[in-house]
């Protein structure tokens, strides 16, 4: 009989799942998983901290569809990925974190990194599971597996005690599930697909605002073909950006709040109304609200509606397509809305082309959006920056678009990139960062090095925490106003250059673009370092609630 070992059958199951990465940090406790990954020809991708695999992971998923997973070990090895993985809570992003643990005959006497995990990673996970026998390692992952895409997605642990792990078992006493879960979507209730497209036959003034879930569903033609059969103005947030293209005549991007306090029917495809929309206080007081979700429990959360419906949006948009019976293409109502946004472009222009030094942060994204290519992925980690940058930098296709989303988490620019870049080499990969997020997990540059990711990062050096900087002094005036939230202005590019990529720094608008030429013509790893404007402020930044 042939024997196999724990670690064996994990990336066994991993291969079968379709999983051809990890993203791990080393520890004893799990380094049977990288001698299995070696025979199933599973690429490891080492970083220099959990935080990052899990961030990773999570970016995996959200760009290839295929469970994204990140390895790491006992104690600290698992409390540092706890940031990572309650992102993807937030996010919606099924993937997996294994764990390491002390071995399952030492627990509770006190081992090297002991801990209990599982009382951890509950609240920020669909399940949580710890293995006690080593044939049952398949079963238990693709178990946790089926639960990370059931209903809400979501990300889901699996601990393996070092002496499960490492135990050698007869291959023929284990199960491999093949066909764990279903791949079918979730169809609603036809009578809510009617009522839904009354209320859309019968509204002057309609909205569509599309979220996350429909890229996650895989939506975005559905989507597209919705917004010009029926000529109703959408807009789009967080992972949906690049969902509709420029070149659909009803996509609008600076006329959403005006938009949403005028309408008379709002369509909410798989987002939540949470902070970003005043948990629902943006939406005209009486408009009818029609709620497309994945998940029942953020149906009618935070505001009633008129309308939910539970399901699929790639399978829901396809049936309401046909379902709309009106002819109107609201023309009013767009022209209203363009007007708005041309209003808003106008008084933007004179900052998308200042001359200002130091750099004003509209300008910066403006030569950003200019030099990146169609096809780039784009990756957002700041705050106000990010806030400010939303309205000018738009992804050329569907999915090329990474931001933390609505957990706020700043350190996910350099794991993502490295995701990106690994997950899709041949895609030009682009980081905007505010130095403080970049701060965070910027020595991972030593991990996109290590392993030959060439992508271009940009740091919009305010040399402050801008966004938390601008609500304290509102609050207490500039004199307490600036306590704790003040940086350095450090060269982050030459500590790039230190670890062997490429790195300039820039302080005229005038050298941004030859900047990205080479950086983009070094074929390294880069990081530009932009002096922006401390005190120029995004409207969004302004107008967050918790700032009045």
């Amino acid at each position: 009989m042939t024997q196999i070992s724990g670690g064996q059958l994990v990336a066994r199951t991993l291969k079968q799942a379709g999983a051809g990465t990890i993203f791990t940090l080393c520890g004893v406790h799990i380094v049977d998983i990288y001698s299995g990954c070696i025979d199933e020809g599973i690429r490891i991708i080492d970083v220099r901290h959990e935080q990052t695999a899990a961030h990773a992971a999570e970016a995996w998923t959200r760009l290839t569809g295929i469970p994204g997973v990140a390895v790491v070990t006992a104690g600290p090895g698992l409390t540092d990925a706890v940031t990572g993985v309650a992102n993807a809570f937030r996010n919606q992003t099924p993937m997996l974190l294994i764990g390491g643990q002390a071995p399952k005959q030492q627990l509770l006497k006190g081992g090297l990194q002991e801990l209990d995990h599982l009382s951890l990673m509950r609240p920020i996970t669909k399940t949580s599971i710890s293995v006690s026998d080593t044939k049952r390692i398949p079963e238990l992952m693709t178990l946790a597996l089926r639960e990370a895409y059931s209903g809400r997605p979501g990300p889901v642990f699996i601990e393996i005690p070092m002496d499960v792990l490492d135990a050698v078992v007869e291959q023929e006493q284990v199960e491999f599930p093949a066909n764990f879960r279903s791949m079918g979507r979730q169809y609603p209730d036809p009578a809510l697909i009617q009522e839904a497209a009354e209320v859309l036959d019968r509204a002057e003034r309609p909205v569509i605002l599309a979220g996350g879930q429909v890229w996650h569903c895989r939506a975005e033609k559905e989507l597209a073909a919705f917004v010009e059969t029926n000529g109703i103005p959408a807009y789009l947030n967080g992972a949906a950006r690049g969902c509709l293209s420029g070149k659909c005549s009803f996509f609008l991007i600076r006329s959403r709040r005006h938009a949403l306090s005028r309408a008379d029917a709002v369509m909410i495809i798989g987002t939540p109304m949470d902070f970003r929309l005043a948990y629902g206080k943006r939406i005209a007081e009486n408009a009818k609200i029609i709620q497309i979700d994945l998940d029942y429990s953020e149906l009618g959360h935070n505001r009633d509606i008129h309308t939910g419906i539970q399901g699929d949006a790639k399978a829901i948009l396809s049936q309401l397509t046909s379902a709309v019976s009106s002819t109107k293409r609201h023309l009013s109502w767009i022209e209203e809305l363009r007007k708005i946004e041309a209003a808003l472009l106008e008084k933007d222009a004179p900052f998308l082309d200042s001359d200002a030094s130091p750099v004003h942060p509209l300008r910066l994204a403006r030569e950003i959006r200019d030099f990146m290519a169609e096809d780039a992925v784009f990756i957002a980690d700041g705050g106000d920056v990010v806030t400010m940058s939303a309205s000018v930098l738009t992804p050329g296709r569907p999915g090329r678009w990474l931001d933390p989303g609505p957990l706020g988490t700043l350190g996910v620019g350099t794991p993502f990139a490295i995701a990106a870049k690994a997950a899709m080499p041949d895609t030009e990969v682009v980081v905007l960062f505010g130095d403080g997020a970049f701060g965070l997990t910027g020595f991972d540059y030593d991990t996109l090095i290590r392993f030959n990711l060439p992508v271009i990062g940009v740091v919009a050096n305010n040399a402050a925490w801008n966004q938390v900087r601008y609500g304290q002094m509102e609050k207490y005036g500039r004199v307490k106003g600036e306590a704790a939230n003040r940086l350095s202005p450090l060269r982050y590019d030459r500590i790039v250059e230190a670890m062997g990529g490429y790195g300039e720094q820039v302080t005229e608008p005038s050298q941004i673009r030859p900047a990205l030429e080479r950086a983009r013509k070094s074929g390294k790893p880069s990081l530009i370092n932009v002096m922006v404007d401390p005190d120029v402020f995004s409207s969004g930044t302004k107008q967050q609630s918790m700032f009045k």
